[in-house]
């Protein structure tokens, strides 16, 4: 199968989906890093994330070589399920969740942050951003690519 064997044979959104794989290897990467290098606990909505963030970079992987578009679909949903457990976790470290929601009460609680960046991006908050660059991206590419 040739790279240039997709549905409409355009490789419009190669580059886009490339950089949203360099996206996800990294964090990947970085996640590791908190926690087995700076051994930042974590949390059990910090697992979660990872669950939908590390099968992403194999996902795509898979998807570029040879270039298949459709790979936005089956990578959306795990972007859509970061992207809200993520969510759920900003707003349970912003206090808004009430106390009864909260998942992690033994162990290591997922409000507390152990990390903090210019006052506000903390782990939760960097990953919500990054499946939310994630999901901008998967959306511009499947218009780019039904054109």
């Amino acid at each position: 199968m040739d790279i240039k064997d997709t549905d409409n044979g355009s490789q419009a959104g190669w580059p886009i989906l490339f950089s949203v794989w360099v996206l996800v290897t990294v964090a990947t990467l970085g996640s590791l890093f908190f926690s087995e290098v700076m051994q930042i606990p974590v949390c059990k909505l910090c697992w979660y994330q990872r669950v939908a963030m590390y099968p992403l970079v194999v996902i795509l992987a898979i998807g570029l070589l040879p270039y298949d578009p459709r790979v936005v679909r089956y990578a959306s949903a795990f972007a859509a399920l970061g992207w809200l457990i993520a969510l759920f976790h900003v707003l349970l470290v912003a206090g808004i969740i009430p106390e009864s929601a909260r998942p992690c009460v033994q162990g290591i609680p997922c409000n507390e942050t152990h990390l903090s960046l210019l006052g506000i991006l903390n782990i939760p908050m960097l990953s919500l951003l990054t499946f939310t660059v994630i999901g901008v991206l998967f959306f511009y590419t499947h218009r780019l690519e039904s054109k």
